[in-house]
């Protein structure tokens, strides 16, 4: 499932970030080389993270 259209950001990618320590959207992004532009993934993303965290 894509997270980010403007980055093309799919879902896995945002948890293998989470998985490697990024506890925000902000950090996964970062993490995989690129930055939120519009800003509405990150609350898919930050749900994400969330759920990977919890599962850890």
């Amino acid at each position: 499932m894509v997270v980010c259209v403007c980055n093309a950001i799919r879902e896995h990618d945002v948890r293998e970030a989470a998985r490697s320590g990024a506890t925000s959207a902000c950090q996964a992004y970062r993490a995989l080389g690129r930055s939120p532009k519009c800003g509405q993934c990150v609350p898919f993303a930050r749900e994400i993270i969330n759920s990977e965290r919890a599962a850890a």
